[in-house]
């Protein structure tokens, strides 16, 4: 087939339609189904729903349950991290960037399905899987963005980066919404108990994950056009980035703004990750159902997020990108710290709302401000957007480390929540030195 136009509105949903089939992981895995899963399989509670225990073993050491999926989490992003930067520029070297994402994606949706067999008794097994779906969801995206600026113009970015987000969104929920009705009504399908259906919604996101990625990769370009293997491709990654890096040092609004992007986007991440324990462990639900009340939450940060991203978008274009990245700082600073005082799932629900309505809209206008701001001559886009995303994994190594010695030596993690404050206010700081206009040094 030949390759579409750039701009083309048929290019432009076929990769904003990635996000749709990739985004139930983060959903579902990530937020949701998962959390609450891996919370029912690790803790013990009397009848009255108290904590007893929430040790785990594993590898002959005892870990709080928190500490022990964080950790997972920061080794993961660690790895991504590592293999990112290298792969995008092997990736733009050879001129095949959608056989990285195809791998990745696959990797991703494989290791979910995988997870279906999870259990304390082979927890190796559990965990590797879990490992290896947030490599793959991860390391997919690092291609996936890199995408932007190739298939869209500068003034389209913003909108399609927004539409990106917001198809994930409504995505996500279909499937959420379908597994908890199963998980609900588990004997109406067939099943003799609620943990069957629930595994069995790691193996639809897979499947998902996988059937709706083909309508991307049958629209978009393989990459970038490549000179071809050589005897050093192993170490061109690494050179493609020091080049880069040393041309952000020329490029001072650039380099101010992946500062920021990184100190902010460290507890947003975090805040991501993490709610759904949070909400699990720290909140008295009384006689409500938990997990009903978990998953509402989730989707109405989903629903919300919608129209934040939107919103987002549309403000961006009167005031400004980096204007209304400081206002979505401020916002999540007195988010964090209302969290800290809350204790009832009916205050968890006042949080989640206000999570949603800023979560979309900051990580769309991050990834396409970014977009915006390399140079248009630019070729290796995916180098260039590994630099992002390394930043954005690190970060959320860094978090997920915090989060888990704070959880493993306090048994709360309210701390960490008050302490991700700082990083929020540093990023105003750091927003507000951000050039307005490029600035050659």
């Amino acid at each position: 087939m030949k390759d579409l136009p750039k701009g083309s509105k048929k290019l432009l949903n076929a990769w904003a339609f990635y996000d749709w089939a990739n985004s139930v992981y983060s959903l579902v895995i990530a937020s949701a189904i998962f959390p609450i899963f891996y919370g029912a399989i690790t803790i013990i509670k009397d009848k009255d729903g108290k904590i007893l225990d929430d040790t785990v073993e594993f590898l002959g050491f005892s870990f709080n349950n928190d500490s022990l999926i964080s950790y997972v989490t920061a080794l993961a992003f660690l790895v991504v991290s590592v293999i990112s930067p290298f792969l995008s520029g092997i990736s733009d070297y050879i001129g095949n960037k959608k056989s990285f994402l195809k791998f990745f994606c696959y990797l991703g949706a494989f290791s979910t399905i995988g997870l279906y067999w999870f259990s304390l008794e082979f927890l190796w097994f559990g965990l590797l899987c879990y490992f290896l779906a947030l490599i793959g969801f991860w390391a997919s995206l690092v291609f996936y963005n890199s995408y932007l600026p190739d298939i869209a113009f500068p003034h389209q970015q913003d909108k399609i980066s927004a539409k990106g987000f917001s198809m994930g969104y409504i995505g996500s929920v279909i499937l959420l919404v379908i597994c908890l009705g199963m998980i609900l009504n588990y004997e109406s399908f067939g099943f003799e108990n609620e943990g069957m259906p629930t595994r069995m919604s790691f193996v639809l996101t897979g499947v998902w994950w996988i059937a709706f990625s083909q309508y991307t990769y049958y629209y978009l370009p393989k990459g970038n056009k490549g000179t071809g293997l050589t005897k050093d491709i192993l170490f061109n990654g690494f050179r493609e980035l020091k080049m880069i890096w040393n041309a952000m040092q020329h490029q001072l609004r650039l380099k101010r703004y992946l500062v920021a992007f990184f100190t902010y986007s460290m507890a947003v991440q975090t805040i991501m990750i993490i709610a759904t324990y949070f909400g699990i462990e720290e909140l008295d639900w009384g006689e409500q159902n938990s997990t009903t009340g978990l998953i509402i939450s989730i989707l109405l940060i989903q629903l919300v997020a919608i129209a934040g991203a939107t919103l987002t978008s549309r403000l961006a274009l009167k005031i400004g990108n980096i204007k209304v990245l400081i206002y979505l700082n401020l916002f999540w600073i007195a988010i964090c710290i209302y969290a800290y005082f809350i204790t009832t799932p009916q205050q968890f629900y006042v949080a989640a709302g206000s999570v949603g309505l800023i979560m979309g809209g900051i990580q769309a206008l991050s990834r396409s401000t970014y977009s915006k701001m390399i140079p248009s001559n630019t070729l290796d886009t995916a180098s260039y957007f590994s630099f992002y995303d390394v930043s954005e994994k690190i970060g959320i190594v860094i978090g997920m480390v915090l989060y888990g010695v704070v959880a493993q030596l306090t048994g709360s993690v309210r701390n960490a929540i008050i302490f991700l404050v700082i990083f929020f206010i540093a990023g105003v700081f750091l927003l507000l030195r951000v050039p307005k206009e490029e600035v050659i040094v």
